[in-house]
């Protein structure tokens, strides 16, 4: 590895994600990177970049972690991410998440969640759609605040960015 390879590599395998609980393994038995942080080292620098924004959006944002996790659910359901799924629905059963609510998710069906989480489900469904109407974005602002919405805005195209990059590179489970 270059020197701008390794210091992305010791960013994800020794940073927040990694002190943080591990619901699934960030490198396999051999070292290398699973899922998307593995095609991270393609480009340094861009990867580097996307690693802080999704350490950003993971850690550092003022959703709560059920509805964080709830919207990273929402993109890898409306998109197919395998990989974002399977590794956030662990990370939402070890929040509480039941099957129900799992199910639910992958439906797009926010009915079972409290009108907060539910508003963030709506909003990050409205924004997969495309955008935020004047209802949605009047809903939104009064529920979530301004700010969140701002957050939500990040976190949907990021975690679609991985999306599409799993597809593309193969590396979905």
């Amino acid at each position: 590895m270059s020197q701008d390879e390794k210091e992305l590599y010791e960013l994800i395998t020794q940073g927040p994600r990694a002190q943080a609980r591990q619901h699934f393994a960030l490198t396999d038995g051999h070292g290398r990177l699973t899922g998307p942080f593995g095609d991270f080292l393609l480009s340094p620098k861009v990867g580097t970049a996307l690693q802080a924004l999704g350490s950003t959006l993971r850690y550092q944002i003022d959703l709560s972690d059920r509805a964080r996790e709830l919207a990273i659910l929402t993109v890898a359901a409306r998109l197919r991410s395998n990989f974002e799924q399977e590794s956030h629905e662990a990370i939402a059963q070890a929040l509480g998440f039941n099957e129900d609510e799992l199910i639910a998710i992958r439906r797009e069906d926010m009915t079972l969640f409290d009108p907060y989480e539910s508003q963030v489900g709506q909003t990050v469904t409205a924004l997969l759609n495309g955008d935020l109407d004047e209802a949605h974005w009047k809903a939104a602002k009064e529920s979530l605040g301004a700010r969140t919405v701002f957050e939500l805005i990040a976190l949907v195209g990021y975690y679609s960015t991985l999306a599409l990059q799993l597809r593309v590179f193969r590396a979905d489970s």
